[in-house]
């Protein structure tokens, strides 16, 4: 079973520029990895995801409020449209204004500031946790040999960086320590730059790490790939 972890909220990223990460960037989360591993025994996993959730009841929001904006504009302006009173074919092309307004607000609700608009915060912290306890289990950090995985994962259209720790790490060092490797990428992730973001969260990690678990010399494997985990 995954532990805990810390979600900390970041300044606007744009969802998608972090999936488009240059080859060299993408070698500088790598080496930071490595470099953060060569002083622990413990396993470090950086992951980039556009999103968490898909949030179709944005999608349904949007197209309801449009609707219900439509419907009460032609009510309230009746005489405007309808002089000569209601007839069946004004009753057809009110529904009908209405169903394509819906539809228009559904098309809305598929954009970034629109989901964000619509979605609590907490739903959006619950999509990231879950996102992150699943990404844990399908990429196989919880089968380090002293359960020591730690998966560094910034959710962009949530703008959240989520830290979440092994089980063995969770027990011997406090929450709020987990907070400040997800604090260590607010400066950089709010301007846009999420290879620094992560790369310096990675190294607060890698320095946390030492005081918990360091290295053996002769026995520190490297378990688990050091390459960044990126998933639309």
């Amino acid at each position: 079973m995954v532990a805990e972890a810390i979600s900390e909220e970041v300044g606007p990223v744009e969802t998608g520029k972090g999936l488009q990460l240059t080859a060299e960037e993408r070698e500088r989360i790598r080496l930071a990895v490595q470099n953060a591993e060569q002083r622990t025994n413990a396993e470090i996993v950086p992951m980039i995801v556009s999103r968490s959730g898909l949030y179709r009841d944005a999608q349904h929001r949007a197209g309801l409020a449009l609707a219900l904006s439509v419907l009460t504009i032609f009510l309230t302006t009746e005489l405007l449209w309808l002089p000569w009173g209601w007839h069946a074919s004004n009753a057809a092309w009110l529904v009908l204004a209405t169903i394509l307004a819906y539809g228009g607000g559904v098309r809305l609700g598929t954009f970034v500031p629109i989901i964000r608009l619509l979605t609590s915060a907490d739903r959006m912290q619950g999509k990231v946790k879950l996102k992150a306890e699943r990404a844990f289990t399908q990429h196989a950090i919880f089968q380090t040999r002293e359960r020591t995985g730690v998966l560094i994962m910034v959710s962009l259209l949530e703008h959240q960086v989520y830290v979440l720790p092994d089980q063995w790490l969770v027990q011997r060092v406090p929450m709020e320590r987990w907070s400040q490797v997800a604090q260590a990428a607010f400066d950089r992730l709010k301007t846009g730059d999420i290879a620094g973001g992560l790369c310096q969260s990675i190294d607060t990690c890698g320095m946390l790490l030492v005081e918990v678990c360091p290295g053996r010399p002769g026995d520190n494997p490297d378990e688990l790939p050091n390459d960044l985990v990126q998933e639309p």
